[in-house]
């Protein structure tokens, strides 16, 4: 009978498409991959992949075998959390994270990991929301802690926490008085979220139905450089309130009253469903805890 340690070996490889791929999933060698896949194949006297230039893809009996091999891999996650405590858990979670829960909740949450599951390391990643769903989905990341939900098939997405968002200027910025037009914001340049965001999406699509000039928009992967431009006056920043209390408290930004109103932004933490996606599952609720006991008077 085959150990599990192959029938993983083999989930991956099917899974991505790919020898390579599998062996950077697994921190193995791709030699190491090859090897346990032939001595798979071997044992069940039949070939489980077709291989082709650049990826390989499963036979008949191969995709049989997938079917029993995620059954037992998922039944092991199942086992290890039913028996082994959070303390014993060992490894790596790799996790995504928007800049906006970095300039809030972020470090409350990695303590948190610290003190449950201590003997796990947290390889931390700050992108857009886009490019964590790609990830997640290519393999390369856990858990994404992002600007969701992602409406797909693999992906489990558990809520997490919504954030207002606001006209923010510094002080020294000029305008009309308040409630603030939109009108009187646009004379102004708009500094905001990358272009392949669900908060840019919504700020370009209110500006579109106003009928006004076009407004000079200027879109950044950057929270830290969005906020350092709305602190020297440069533009209006539309980004959430509690990402800049420090900021708000000292007088270098102040949250402008107007008659233009957007959406919330909604976070949930996602994770691919997979047979191992036991300790990404785990971590998502203490996300889920963390989010529910963090307050911007207290951040």
């Amino acid at each position: 009978m085959p150990d599990l340690r192959s029938l993983e070996v083999f989930y991956w490889t099917a899974s991505l498409s790919s020898f390579s791929r599998a062996a950077e999933r697994l921190n193995t060698t791709q030699p190491a991959v090859s090897q346990r896949v032939a001595a798979l194949e071997r044992a069940f006297g039949l070939s489980l992949f077709e291989r082709q230039a650049r990826s390989v893809a499963l036979t008949a009996k191969g995709r049989e075998l997938l079917v029993y091999a995620e059954r037992f891999l998922r039944l092991r996650t199942e086992m290890m959390g039913a028996i082994a405590g959070p303390a014993a858990t060992t490894g790596v979670l790799r996790l995504g994270v928007s800049e906006t829960i970095v300039h809030t909740w972020l470090m409350r949450f990695i303590a948190r990991m610290g003190e449950v599951y201590p003997g796990v390391a947290v390889d931390v990643a700050v992108d857009v929301s886009p490019i964590m769903r790609d990830a997640l989905l290519r393999g390369d990341l856990d858990l994404a802690l992002l600007v969701g939900p992602i409406t797909m098939p693999r992906l489990v997405n558990r809520p997490l926490c919504s954030f207002s968002v606001a006209w923010i200027a510094a002080p020294g910025l000029a305008f009309g008085p308040e409630p603030v037009t939109l009108a009187e914001l646009v004379r102004h340049p708009i500094i905001t979220y990358p272009k392949n965001t669900n908060p840019y999406v919504q700020l370009h699509e209110l500006l579109a139905r106003s009928n006004l000039p076009p407004p000079r928009l200027y879109s950044n992967a950057s929270l830290s450089t969005i906020v350092r431009m709305a602190v020297e006056g440069l533009g209006v920043g539309v980004i959430p309130p509690d990402t800049v209390r420090r900021e708000i408290d000292a007088g270098q930004l102040r949250v402008l009253r107007t008659e233009a109103r957007l959406p919330d932004i909604g976070f949930t933490a996602t994770y691919a469903n997979t047979p191992d996606c036991g300790l990404a599952a785990a971590a998502a609720g203490l996300a889920a805890e963390v989010a529910a006991g963090w307050a911007p008077a207290d951040a």
